[in-house]
């Protein structure tokens, strides 16, 4: 059996040179979320920013939930792979960092696709279900607090359309998922939701060594 190849700061650079297709809108966005304390740990990677739309693309996705705007770097990537008729929900507990973002998504034609909904994300969430009803999305990204992985996995599922997509991300993280001394809230919440999407015979999953991991699970 092949193994994988080990990613080496050349291999990073190689893939980069020949896959990403980031514009000067988005390089932008993520040069200057990339100046804002903790920012540059905070966003996600041009790359998954490329994925995620090619994500949205492929299923069809005509509604998407993310929970973790941040500045919206993600949420700009996935508004512009979604028809023009297609709505994406983002979560966030407050409107700083959305703020920094919504210039971006205006200038790129796709503001009317967004809607921003601030607070507490579980309690957003369970609005949404009240709202829109059980299996109104087809992709659910999420990337917010990691000690609440657990319960937004939880909620992502009901909101997910049978044969929807749950794109998790940070379930890596860091590497301290194999580190046996860590045991923070973060840590242990991303182990265990790992550990239950393994077993869990509600979807079909698939952990990449992408980023910080990236994680798929589509709905049965």
């Amino acid at each position: 059996m092949a193994e994988q190849i080990v990613a080496t700061p050349e291999i990073r650079e190689y893939v980069r040179a020949v896959s990403l297709r980031e514009d000067p809108l988005l390089a932008e966005l993520r040069e200057q979320t990339a100046g804002l304390p903790g920012g540059a740990a905070m966003q996600v990677m041009a790359e998954e920013g490329q994925l995620l739309a090619l994500l949205v693309s492929l299923t069809g996705a005509r509604s998407v939930l993310e929970i973790g705007t941040f500045t919206g770097y993600s949420t700009l990537c996935m508004a512009r792979a979604l028809p023009s008729e297609g709505t994406l929900v983002t979560l966030d507990l407050n409107g700083r960092w959305p703020a920094i973002g919504a210039d971006y998504w205006q200038r790129a034609g796709v503001a009317d696709r967004i809607d921003v909904r601030l607070g507490d994300a579980s309690g957003t969430l369970a609005a949404l279900l009240d709202e829109r009803g059980k299996e109104s999305f087809d992709l659910v990204f999420i990337d917010a607090d990691k000690a609440n992985y657990g319960a937004y996995y939880e909620a992502a599922l009901g909101l997910t359309r049978p044969q929807g997509l749950i794109v998790i991300d940070n379930t890596l993280f860091f590497g301290r998922v194999v580190d046996p001394d860590s045991h923070d809230p973060d840590t242990v919440a991303v182990r265990e939701l790992n550990t239950a999407l393994h077993g869990d015979p509600r979807v079909d999953v698939s952990m990449l060594t992408m980023a910080d991991g990236i994680t798929l699970a589509r709905k049965r």
